[in-house]
């Protein structure tokens, strides 16, 4: 029912910057928050930022933060995660996620909240 397609992702040198997209659709985008994750081969899917569905709290990892900022544009039923001062060390298939809550106000910084993936884009940083 819920589809999540993201894109943006490519090749940057270190210290460079991408802006990822997901764009959401099959259920009601603004009622409910949206996350991003990381997954690096033969490693665990992890946190990276998440944003509720207000727009009003975001998280993030204390590994991206001060460097990742995410955003929503409800009128286009997007998310967006802007990546600035890329290290090698984010390198990762990056992927979005919709939480099932509607209205939700919990921290939304586990992969266990979430139950709608998209499919990935990937990122790789040069050193």
């Amino acid at each position: 029912q819920v589809q999540l397609v993201e894109s943006g992702g490519g090749l940057v040198q270190a210290g460079g910057s991408l802006r990822l997209s997901c764009a959401a659709s099959g259920r009601t985008f603004s009622r409910y928050g949206m996350g991003w994750f990381r997954q690096a081969p033969g490693k665990e899917r992890e946190f990276v930022a998440a944003i509720s569905w207000t727009g009003n709290r975001k998280y993030y990892a204390d590994s991206v933060k001060g460097r990742f900022t995410i955003s929503r544009d409800n009128a286009k039923n997007t998310v967006y995660l802007q990546m600035n001062s890329l290290k090698p060390e984010d390198t990762a298939i990056y992927y979005c996620a919709q939480d099932p809550r509607p209205h939700y106000s919990g921290s939304l910084s586990t992969k266990e909240e979430y139950d709608y993936w998209g499919q990935g884009t990937q990122v790789t940083v040069s050193s």
